[in-house]
C-alpha cells in the first residue's frame, strides 16, 4: 500500500471514529436533563427543585400496596396507633392496603425511599431535603390549623434552677443537640447562634442526643446545660405529661419553622398521586388520636418545597451541607 493511499485510511478511520465520538456524545447529551442538587437518577426541566415524573408511563409505579414512614420517633409502635385513622382513611380513598412502616434514623427512612420500598413519608424539617434530593421525595402537604397556617419555633431550654439567663451565658457548657441533620436541633444553632455571641463545639461542648425528646429530658435529669429543640415535640410531650413545664424555661426562640412534611415518591403513577392528595386534604383531624397528638393542628394544608423550606435550605447551605449519602448522618 503506497503511503498516500495509508494516509487516506488513517484520515477515513480518525474521521469515521470522531464522527461515532459525536454521535454519542450527542445521543449522551441528549439523554441528559437538568436536575440542579438532584441526584443523578433524577432530573428537575421545570426547575421547581424536586424530581420530574417520569415521561415513559412504564416507569410509573402502581403498588398494591403503599408504604407509609412516619419521621423517627422514640416509640414508633405508640405512632404506628397514633396513625391508624389516617392510613385507614387513605386507604379508603386510594383502593390501596396501606402498611405502617416503623424506620429508625432518617438516613434508614431516605434510603427506604431512594430503594423503592417507601411510596409515602413524613421527612422531619432538616432532613426533607436530603429526601427530595437523594429519594426523589415530593413535598406536597404539611399539618396546619383551619388558617392553613403551619410551623414550629427552634426553643433553648435550660432547667428553671439554672444560672444561664440569656445565649452568652452557654460558654462553657454542656449543650444537647439532636442529630447532625436535624434543623432546630443542630443545624440552625450552628447558622445563628454566632451572631448571637456564641459559637457551637467552639463556645461550649455540643453532645448528640438522637432526639429532641432526649434533649429536653437531659435537660431535665441535669445531664446537659441547655438544649435547642423544636416547639412542636416540646409541645407533644408536655401534653404526655413526660415533663413538667415549670422545670424548664426557655432563654431563646426563633422564628417559625416548616414543620415535617409529607411527601410521595417522584415516580408514583399520576392518577394514584391525586387519589393520595384528595386522601391527604379531606382528612378531618378532629376527634382522632391524630388530632389529639398534634394539638393546634385540624388538617393538612398544600406547601411548595422551593418557598416552603428557602430558609431551610439557607441554613444548611451555611452549614455547607451537601446532599450526599455521606452527608445524611443521623
Amino acid at each position: 500500500m503506497s503511503s498516500l493511499r495509508q494516509l487516506f485510511v488513517r484520515f477515513r478511520a480518525s474521521t469515521l471514529l470522531i464522527t461515532a465520538l459525536a454521535l454519542l456524545f450527542t445521543t449522551a447529551s441528549a439523554q441528559g436533563c437538568e436536575r440542579g442538587q438532584l441526584d443523578a437518577m433524577f432530573c428537575d426541566t421545570d426547575g421547581d427543585l424536586v424530581a420530574d415524573a417520569p415521561t415513559d408511563p412504564a416507569q410509573w409505579v402502581n403498588p398494591d400496596t403503599l408504604v407509609f414512614a412516619y419521621t423517627p420517633v422514640e416509640d414508633p409502635a405508640i405512632y404506628e396507633d397514633i396513625w391508624d385513622p389516617f392510613l385507614e382513611h387513605l386507604a379508603e380513598v386510594t383502593g390501596k392496603n396501606v402498611r405502617f412502616f416503623a424506620v429508625q434514623s432518617n438516613s434508614a427512612q431516605v434510603e427506604a425511599m431512594r430503594s423503592g420500598r417507601l411510596h409515602l413519608a413524613g421527612f422531619s424539617t432538616g432532613p426533607t431535603p436530603f429526601a427530595v434530593n437523594l429519594a426523589g421525595a415530593v413535598p406536597f402537604a404539611i399539618m396546619g390549623n383551619d388558617e392553613g397556617n403551619f410551623g414550629y419555633t427552634l426553643q433553648l431550654y435550660v432547667r428553671a434552677d439554672s444560672d444561664i439567663q440569656e445565649i452568652t451565658d452557654l460558654k462553657g457548657k454542656v449543650v444537647a443537640h439532636t442529630s447532625p441533620t436535624s434543623n432546630s436541633g443542630h443545624q440552625a444553632p450552628e447558622a445563628l447562634f454566632p451572631g448571637l455571641g456564641v459559637v457551637p463545639g467552639e463556645d461550649y461542648e455540643i453532645r448528640f442526643s438522637g432526639s429532641h425528646d432526649n434533649s429536653l429530658l437531659g435537660v431535665v435529669a441535669g445531664d446537659y446545660d441547655a438544649a435547642p429543640v423544636a416547639s412542636e415535640v416540646v409541645e407533644r410531650m408536655a401534653a404526655r405529661g413526660l415533663y413538667d413545664p415549670n422545670e424548664v424555661r426557655i432563654i431563646y426562640e426563633t422564628n417559625r419553622f416548616p414543620t415535617t412534611s409529607y411527601n410521595y415518591v417522584y415516580n408514583l403513577h399520576p392518577d394514584l398521586v391525586e387519589k393520595i392528595k384528595e386522601a391527604f386534604f379531606t382528612f378531618d383531624f378532629a376527634g382522632t388520636a391524630l388530632g389529639e397528638e398534634f394539638e393546634g393542628v385540624s388538617k393538612f394544608v398544600p406547601i411548595n418545597y422551593q418557598d416552603d423550606w428557602s430558609v431551610i435550605r439557607e441554613i444548611q447551605a451555611f452549614n455547607g451541607v451537601e446532599y450526599t449519602p455521606a452527608g445524611l448522618t443521623d
